[in-house]
């Protein structure tokens, strides 16, 4: 038998963590000295303890360990292919937010786009045909407002567009979609703006597949903003 102090120093683990793993019912000593309080542990303990943390080098939570231990193989499996289909969901986020940071360190923008998802819209608009995205601030109504493009790059002549008008005015609608959105920094314009936006999204070989909406908002205070949003694939 052997006293935690000597069970810890073997295994390469503190004695906090041993009492840890007795408090939550995870490794409880094989018995305990009444009159000194100390802690024995044996062989089937240190096996125990060897399979916690085997378990715990698979990826596995202390709470899911709990579980396991006692539990058949078959059980075990399905646990460690959900911690792996995690794991490999994991890595493509990191891999995808690694890449996103390179394209920035590469190609700085002002503009720091974001994909979402965005349910269905209905709008009435009135249909315009411009020849330049700058054509739509002489047109554009006091925020909060919706303008509309159909561009999919930047403008190389006359393309459609259509200002929201609230009321009367012919009707559209917007099935759900992924988009592509940006926050319109107001020393850049909304020109140029579009222009980044277009050139990111080439970059990472995504297309576009409806209108851009351009939001003109404003808040309680009176602050105003642009938001450029673009349905992709």
């Amino acid at each position: 038998m052997w006293r935690i102090g000597q069970l810890a120093s073997m295994v390469g683990v503190s004695e906090r963590t041993l009492r840890h793993y007795d408090k939550i019912g995870l490794l409880a000593p094989a018995s305990v000295d009444r009159a000194t309080g100390y802690r024995w542990y044996g062989v089937t303990e240190l096996s125990r303890l060897e399979r916690i943390r085997g378990l715990q080098r698979l990826g596995l939570p202390l709470r899911q360990i709990a579980d396991l231990l006692d539990a058949p193989e078959t059980q075990l499996r399905q646990a460690l292919t959900e911690i792996v289909t995690t794991i490999r969901r994991d890595i493509a986020a990191l891999t995808a937010t690694a890449a996103h940071a390179e394209d920035h360190l590469a190609t700085p923008m002002p503009i720091l786009p974001q994909q979402a998802t965005v349910g269905p819209r209905r709008l009435r608009v009135r249909h315009l045909r411009l020849n330049h995205p700058s054509e739509l601030s002489a047109l554009c109504p006091s925020p909060p407002s919706t303008l509309l493009t159909w561009l999919r790059g930047r403008p190389t002549g006359g393309f459609a567009a259509a200002i929201a008008t609230g009321g009367a005015g012919e009707p559209l609608s917007l099935p759900p979609r992924t988009v592509v959105r940006a926050i319109v920094p107001p020393e850049i314009g909304v020109v140029r703006a579009g222009q980044n936006l277009f050139d990111w999204l080439h970059r990472h070989h995504l297309t576009v597949t409806g209108p851009t909406i351009e939001e003109h908002l404003v808040d309680a205070d009176g602050a105003q903003t642009i938001v450029l949003e673009m349905a992709t694939v």
